[in-house]
């Protein structure tokens, strides 16, 4: 019985894992998921994302909405991230920035125009350590 447990802590089963996503752990899963021209460059990610802790990420749904994500140190340092993205979003989406971004333990996701449930459903699945 304490075999049969053991393999299951170790196999993460009921147990929720804390440690931060990273855009190294999340690219790969957002390509097989329908994202295209999804980059963890730094230049390309744009600045927000680029200097996040945990690396950026920006891709393209199927649908066309970008989505980028700034993985933070920790869900301490998202309040902070969000502030970056409001303060440097261009005019015209300000108004609607709770409608295109969102937050994830340690990654602010946002995108150009507000996500479907299944573009939505698929990044937020795809956010990994």
């Amino acid at each position: 019985m304490l075999v049969v447990a053991a393999a299951l802590v170790a196999a993460g089963c009921g147990v929720r894992n804390s440690k931060p996503f990273t855009a190294h752990g999340t690219v790969g899963c957002l390509k097989t998921h329908g994202f295209t021209s999804v980059t963890t460059n730094p230049l390309a990610v744009g600045f927000i994302a680029g200097f996040a802790d945990n690396g950026g990420i920006r891709g393209r749904s199927a649908s066309g909405n970008v989505l980028t994500i700034a993985f933070t140190a920790d869900t301490d340092s998202t309040g902070a991230t969000e502030a970056a993205f409001r303060s440097h979003a261009p005019k015209s989406p300000r108004p609607h920035m709770s409608d295109i971004m969102e937050t994830n333990r340690n990654a602010v996701l946002v995108w150009t125009t507000t996500p479907d449930p299944g573009e939505l459903d698929a990044a937020t699945r795809c956010l990994k350590p």
